[in-house]
């Protein structure tokens, strides 16, 4: 039914009453609780409920009710505020709990890295985790019940909850009223905020991190489907997962010299993790090759709904088909499509090079005793002329994970053109941001994930902070300025 003249006129006047706040949080990386060991304390410490931030994030929304509440008076104006989570809110790679007594069959892989990104796995994930923060949760509810509105835009972490039905367990564990549901919105990977701010994760221009296909993110294994899950994903489930002490929320924890990695060994892992070599060996190849296996699948899609799940897409984020097709097509190349690379980041390329040279020492000196009778020992003098070559060769490779960390103008300027806004919010590199990069205002969060720089979780990486956008008497322009939460 179409509205009358006087109806929209009067929907109008009401929207200019309304006086509209936005805030931008990313990178909680909420996941299940994590056991104490006893033998292990310092065993992924980071997650233990010890450094929840639940009461944190209760206290963060009563700030701002109270912060627009006080601005809106001024303007002499009713209030809404709209909560954009912007990405890697759910840590779905870090959720190691298993079910007892699952409806699907659970492979040995998962027993040991959790469960694979699956439709009913990822909503057995999504329980565990809204479980353990029931505090947050509750809050998040209330505030929606409250008449706010929360955009949950997917990252790199948590996008399986691109699934309708973890959609729809989501809003189901928030408990609203039926007229409360409405305020709850899913994005594939972006949101345009009041036609000025174009708010995304920023995973998609991150090559380790990158959605190949947003628009149809599944692909078919056989007789089981999931989502095509980024390199940097695999890297976290088969890797960190298996190896507690490196924090995966801070790089420094885990992209390391070979002297950095020995002493680190020997401090703190030498006694609980006498086999980390192991571990680390068959977790990165079995990283390498999946995410390289999963590159070559096609994508999951039905050429009769493409145009309908774009309109979906568009409709969700504020934005018009073209922007979704257009915002698409800038998106970096990911890196699984470069084995080299991938086996670099992962360092399989160091063990290949030690196991072929230690081959070709083997053959050699069995060759040279078939006519000469000599000792293997002759062998360690070739090795230990091959160390310092090995030396330098690890020396001389950089990780290219820290060159994604710096926003790149050309992308920004595109997508700025794309959506009509001179303001783009990121997340993803957990690095706090504000500044004008050519003429287009961007800011950043950072991270309120538990990211320490020690295994002991002592130091804190980084204050929790959260972008604000309020409105101005100037009806035309909002401004825009990062902010501490209060403790």
């Amino acid at each position: 039914m179409q509205m009358t003249d006087s109806e929209s006129n009067m929907e109008a006047k009401d929207k200019e009453d309304i006086a509209l706040f936005t805030a931008v949080i990313s990178d909680l990386h909420l996941c299940e609780a994590e056991p104490i060991d006893p033998n292990r304390p310092l065993w992924k410490k980071f997650k233990t409920k010890e450094f929840f931030f639940d009461d944190v994030f209760v206290n963060f929304l009563k700030e701002i009710e109270q912060r627009a509440s006080r601005r809106a008076a001024k303007l002499n104006k009713d209030f809404q505020i709209e909560l954009i989570l912007n990405g890697d809110i759910f840590d779905y790679d870090s959720v190691t709990r298993l079910p007892e007594d699952p409806i699907y069959k659970v492979s040995w892989l998962e027993k040991r890295r959790g469960l694979f990104p699956e439709e009913e796995k990822s909503l057995y994930k999504t329980e565990v985790i809204m479980k353990d923060h029931n505090v947050f949760f509750e809050a998040l509810s209330n505030f929606i019940k409250s008449g706010h509105k929360v955009v949950f835009v997917a990252g790199n972490h948590d996008v399986e909850f691109l699934y309708p039905k973890v959609q729809e367990k989501i809003v189901e564990l928030l408990e609203l009223p039926d007229e409360a549901k409405s305020l709850v919105r899913f994005c594939s990977w972006f949101y345009i905020s009041n036609k000025d701010t174009l708010i995304e994760h920023g995973h998609q221009y991150d090559p380790y991190c990158v959605v190949q296909n947003p628009i149809h993110p599944l692909i078919r294994l056989f007789n089981r489907v999931e989502l095509r899950l980024p390199f940097g994903n695999l890297a976290s489930r088969y890797m960190v997962n298996g190896m507690g002490y490196f924090n995966p929320h801070v790089d420094s924890n885990y992209i390391m010299t070979i002297k950095e990695y020995v002493s680190f060994f020997l401090r703190y892992m030498l006694r609980t993790q006498p086999l980390l070599m192991l571990t680390w060996l068959w977790s990165a190849s079995a990283t390498f090759l999946k995410s390289f296996a999963d590159r070559l699948l096609p994508a999951m899609k039905d050429p009769l709904t493409t145009e309908t799940k774009i309109e979906e897409i568009a409709n969700l984020s504020n934005a018009s088909p073209r922007m979704v097709r257009e915002l698409n097509e800038i998106k970096v190349h990911p890196a699984s499509s470069s084995p080299i690379l991938i086996a670099r980041e992962l360092w399989l390329d160091r063990a290949f090079l030690i196991l072929f040279f230690f081959l070709v020492i083997i053959q050699i000196f069995a060759f040279i005793k078939l006519s000469f009778d000599i000792s293997f020992f002759w062998m360690l003098i070739p090795m230990a002329i091959f160390i310092p070559f090995f030396m330098f060769y690890t020396n001389s490779l950089r990780s290219a994970v820290h060159e994604f960390k710096e926003p790149q103008e050309r992308i920004l300027n595109l997508s700025s053109y794309i959506c009509k806004v001179d303001r783009i919010v990121y997340g993803h590199t957990h690095i706090v941001r504000h500044e004008y990069i050519g003429l287009i205002e961007h800011l950043n969060p950072g991270t309120w994930s538990p990211a320490f720089l020690d295994v002991e979780c002592t130091k804190e990486y980084s204050k929790r902070l959260y972008v604000w956008i309020e409105p101005q008497e100037d009806k035309e322009h909002r401004e825009a300025k990062l902010i501490e939460v209060k403790k």
